[in-house]
């Protein structure tokens, strides 16, 4: 919020009455003054309030640097010219950053410009065509060296994410998008909350509960989630934008700003999805598979949002290639590898933005639990798609790739084939089919398999896939499938028809087993799924042992 002339004078009158500040430069300057010397100015004292922990430095034109005497200023009387000043110095500096506010105010019947500088975020000096500066005393320096090192070996012990905005209000937040995450946090929270209590919530509650307020107040995690458009300002200089760009024959680009709650389905629309055709060995009848997955896609692009690093002050990218999406958000990886997490084993202990996780956690946008990248993986392999590869790029970017292509039809096929197969071999195959290494051990379950074909050093996914036609067909029929498949049968059914009794499963699933089980068979294998989803926390029984009524989610504490 802009502050008024009583404010500024008081300011004023402070920063002159203590005036050893390396973050306060005055200058009696006339009608001109070098626009480059207000860029080595800017990077210099925006560079020693970061040090010094101080939220505003300060470039004030009008007071004499010698008698500290106000002195009337005609620095770019005209009001437009002078806001003009914003752009130059954000072009000039890298990352940009540039004023938050030009003031002018009178004291004593004189002209004084005050400049608001804010710090440099944390992890990243600031620069001025190439070249740091700082403060020496009353000097202008190169910054040094072991200033340079020590703003970029800063750690965000405070989250970023967490930050109350002191000046955020209510009329800052979406309404649409407030209205969005209710319903999120009622889908998430069913075993909870009924959803006609939290619908009737006062914003204030809401927001609180859904972890975007800290007591009532406004944080940064709430702008970019719910804020308005017309609110990034309050992030400045931190950039809150994702960019899309379409590249090939077709070419296009938007940029989305907040509130990313619903950005991300917006941009998930500007993609081209078509249906692949996918033909299986000795069929005439194709598969098809959409090019990419909404749910895929949407967990990756809240990934990047999540972890983003906003200290570095960069924007998140979405690149549309004719057959592949490339995501990119800044920050190294922030816990081990993304390979640690493929299996779903790994849990995190910690993460970059927790404030900000923990609400997309409750608005039912990310888990916290490391299961995400694993659901990536398997989502993609169930739809015969290579999988994703991640890779951390230079200056610490983290890049995902989701491959809307088919990149060997064997690979395809055998994943039609064989839907039983274990991640970690669908994982080592698809190394294989993008020509990168495996490991010794990998090689030898594919070679058991006959999933690969040649030398380890020129391997290829075998082309001999099982003929669907007299013993084969029959094998196919008798085949058990994998269990995670039926549980996913289940989970969808309840999740679309909000319960299910244990005949409505009896149903959805006797007629898929394998043949090989005789009917008493059958039905155990669907109690123990029903036993081990319960144990999981992935279902409970909200009807009696004698008439079960199977829902979403762990049973509610009483």
């Amino acid at each position: 919020m802009p502050r008024t002339s009583t404010e500024l004078e008081e300011i004023l009158r402070g920063l002159i009455g203590n005036w050893e500040n390396e973050v306060v430069e005055f200058k009696s300057v006339g009608d001109s003054y070098s626009t480059s010397d207000i860029g080595r100015y800017v990077s210099a004292l925006s560079n020693e309030a970061n040090l010094r922990s101080i939220d505003t430095a300060w470039l004030i034109f009008g007071v004499d640097n010698r008698t500290r005497q106000v002195v009337d200023s005609q620095y770019r009387r005209d009001r437009e010219r002078l806001q003009s000043l914003k752009k130059q110095v954000a072009d000039g500096t890298s990352p940009s950053l540039t004023f938050r506010e030009i003031y002018e105010i009178h004291l004593d019947s004189k002209r004084v410009v005050m400049l608001e500088i804010p710090p440099a975020p944390r992890g990243v000096p600031i620069s001025w065509n190439g070249h740091y500066f700082a403060r020496s005393n009353e000097s202008l320096t190169a910054l040094p060296d072991d200033k340079r090192d020590e703003i970029r070996n800063q750690t965000l012990a405070a989250d970023w994410t967490a930050a109350i905005v002191p000046d955020a209000q209510r009329r800052h937040l979406d309404d649409e998008a407030i209205n969005k995450a209710r319903g999120n946090f009622a889908l998430r929270h069913q075993n909870t909350f009924k959803k006609e209590e939290v619908r009737h919530w006062d914003d204030a509650t809401f927001l609180d509960r859904a972890g975007l307020t800290a007591d009532g107040q406004i944080t940064r995690t709430a702008l970019l989630l719910v804020g308005k458009s017309t609110s990034t300002h309050f992030l400045s200089p931190y950039l809150a934008q994702i960019v899309w760009k379409l590249v090939g024959p077709e070419q296009g680009n938007q940029i989305f700003t907040p509130p990313y709650l619903l950005a991300t389905t917006a941009l998930y629309s500007k993609i081209r999805n078509i249906q692949i055709r996918i033909l299986p060995t000795d069929s005439l009848i194709a598969v098809e598979v959409a090019k990419y997955d909404q749910g895929i896609v949407l967990e990756s692009l809240h990934n990047c949002i999540a972890h983003q690093d906003y200290s570095l002050g960069a924007r998140i990218v979405v690149t549309e290639q004719p057959d592949r999406l490339i995501l990119e958000n800044s920050g190294s990886f922030f816990e081990g590898h993304p390979d640690d997490y493929v299996l779903g084993n790994k849990t995190p202990r910690n993460y970059r933005n927790p404030f900000l996780m923990q609400a997309m956690t409750r608005l039912n946008m990310v888990d916290t639990l490391g299961y995400g990248i694993h659901r990536m993986y398997v989502g993609q392999a169930r739809r015969y798609f290579p999988l994703p590869d991640y890779d951390v790029a230079e200056r610490g970017t983290v890049r995902l790739t989701i491959h809307g292509a088919i990149v060997d039809p064997a690979y395809s096929r055998i994943l039609i084939e064989k839907t039983n197969l274990p991640l970690e071999v669908v994982f080592a195959l698809d190394r294989v089919q993008k020509g990168m290494p495996i490991d010794d051990q990998s090689l030898k379950k594919l070679r058991k398999a006959k999933l690969v074909e040649g030398r380890k050093t020129s391997l290829h996914v075998s082309e001999h896939v099982a003929s669907l036609t007299g013993e084969k067909a029959q094998y196919i029929r008798t085949r058990a499938q994998d269990d995670d498949h039926y549980k996913k049968l289940i989970s969808d059914f309840i999740e679309r028809f909000g319960v299910a009794s244990r005949e409505d499963i009896d149903e959805l699933l006797l007629k898929h087993l394998s043949d090989a089980l005789d009917d008493d068979q059958k039905r155990t294998k669907v109690s123990n799924l029903l036993t081990a989803m319960r144990r999981a926390g992935t279902i409970h029984n909200a009807g009696s042992r004698a008439n079960p009524k199977w829902k979403l989610g762990s049973e509610p504490e009483e």
